[in-house]
């Protein structure tokens, strides 16, 4: 095949065969010859060319300095090289018709529903879509780290996040402003409940794409890694009739995912559940879930004020963020309502700090307050390849994708307060003292139960100390 024909094939860029190395040589309507210098880019390459055109590829050997050259040679020849600004369709005009026709287009829906696929299976949380200046690189949040999926051209940037925008109702025609939304898909077997937002940058929006799976949304308490002693007086906690019990840590730590493990277990035709939240994660059947509006004045604690006149048994507040939501909550559990909230705060003793911080009394603190639940996520070793990343035949396990991990749980330290703690708190006791007595009456640090968790071979050492770091 003539170097003009093997340029012309339709919407493989320069830039890609450049950043890739690699070389389409023949094709037909099923499959594609092409040549790469380095056998890890394979997987890669092959789902590209089969989500946009739907053709099987047949990979052949060549060295990366021959096929450099190569692929210099034709695009310096080629009538298709780029002459102007690779980022100039960043900046055009395009009318809202033209982007909906690119979206339309039937290789960009391939691509995009396999990359969603694609995200599911491997067990992604978020999908982060970012322009370079002459490539768009795809990445999946997987077990809380960034890995890297996909690097198309930055040709299909436009088309790719059209069809985003256009799924999740936004305007495709808007570029200059943050826009967020909101779309349910069914995927495969399962229904998906996908978060959207995009932020304008210096190459192009950049998009991320929260995925919650509805098959998920049952939690068990069982299931995030308690041991079976602290599920035990957290399950107790939750049944009490009022008070606030707090769940803290960074963001990413899996607070909410414990708070919604409390509804489920909660969760009766007997009991009024409400909650406030910034935004709803999930959609719980017999639960009142309100979101919160701070445009038009509905914020945490304005709406706590008209959640107590519902009658509710069980409140939940998305978070306590200032001093009116933190003592409208501690007033209505001292009124016979259990609060349940988050913080963020690095340890279950700060949670008590940043009450008082904010402003709340410390005798009310001492009256309302029954527990504090801090919290991280680690990453689970695979159990096909037990952390090693390769099988017996060193190729890449399959299972986690070579990274040695697959799933999280979480480590846990539960603070209880008793008498002691609560005339400390009421005193204004320092942290340190408060610390002290939690640990004489039993409370388990952060790291001790990571390290249980690493001797009963589930995780390691140096995840414990990734996500302990601060503490």
């Amino acid at each position: 095949m003539r170097d003009r024909e093997i340029a012309q094939f339709p919407g493989i860029s320069a830039d890609y065969l450049i950043n890739s190395v690699c070389l389409p040589i023949s094709w037909n309507d099923e499959e594609m010859e092409m040549l790469v210098s380095e056998p890890y880019t394979l997987g890669k390459t092959s789902y590209f060319i089969k989500s946009l055109y739907g053709r099987r590829v047949k990979f052949l050997l060549a060295r990366r300095s021959i096929l450099e050259r190569k692929i210099q040679s034709i695009y310096e020849k080629s009538p298709l090289a780029p002459e102007n600004d690779p980022n100039q369709f960043l900046k055009s005009d395009d009318n809202e018709e033209t982007l909906r026709n690119l979206a339309s287009e039937a290789t960009i829906v391939r691509l995009v529903n396999e990359m969603f696929s694609r995200a599911l299976e491997m067990d992604a949380s978020d999908i982060h879509i970012e322009p370079e200046e002459n490539k768009l690189i795809v990445r999946f949040r997987i077990d809380g780290l960034l890995q890297e999926f996909l690097t198309t051209p930055i040709s299909q940037y436009p088309a790719i996040v059209s069809r985003i925008k256009l799924v999740g109702g936004l305007n495709i025609a808007e570029r200059r402003l943050p826009q967020d939304g909101r779309t349910n898909m069914k995927i495969g077997k399962g229904d998906v409940d996908v978060r959207i937002s995009t932020i304008p940058t210096m190459n192009g929006e950049s998009v991320v794409l929260r995925l919650l799976r509805k098959d998920s949304m049952n939690i068990d308490l069982k299931s995030i890694g308690m041991n079976d002693d602290m599920r035990e007086q957290f399950e107790k906690l939750i049944s009490l009739p009022h008070g606030i019990i707090l769940v803290v840590g960074p963001t990413g730590s899996g607070k909410t995912t414990t708070l919604y493990g409390a509804m489920s277990k909660l969760n009766s035709r007997e009991k009024k559940i409400i909650t406030v939240e910034d935004p709803i994660e999930y959609r719980i059947e017999r639960l009142s879930q309100m979101q919160v509006n701070p445009k038009i004045g509905l914020d945490f604690a304005n709406s706590l004020r008209h959640i107590v006149r519902q009658d509710p048994d069980v409140i939940l507040v998305g978070e306590i963020r200032d001093k009116d939501t933190a003592e409208i909550a501690v007033h209505a559990s001292l009124t016979g309502h259990l609060v349940l909230s988050t913080l963020h705060t690095n340890d279950a003793v700060g949670a008590i700090s940043r009450l008082l911080d904010i402003g709340v009394e410390g005798f009310l603190i001492s009256s309302s307050l029954k527990a504090v639940l801090s919290q991280r996520l680690v990453r689970k070793l695979c159990l096909k390849c037990k952390g090693k990343g390769s099988d017996k035949d060193s190729n890449k396990c399959r299972n986690c994708s070579g990274t040695g991990f697959r799933g999280r749980t979480g480590i846990f330290e539960l603070l209880l307060v008793n008498e002691e703690i609560a005339s400390a708190i009421s005193k204004n006791s320092d942290s340190g003292m408060i610390a002290k007595l939690a640990k004489k009456n039993g409370m388990k640090k952060l790291v001790e139960d990571g390290r249980d968790k690493v001797a009963a071979g589930i995780t390691l050492e140096s995840e414990i100390a990734r996500v302990t770091i601060n503490v």
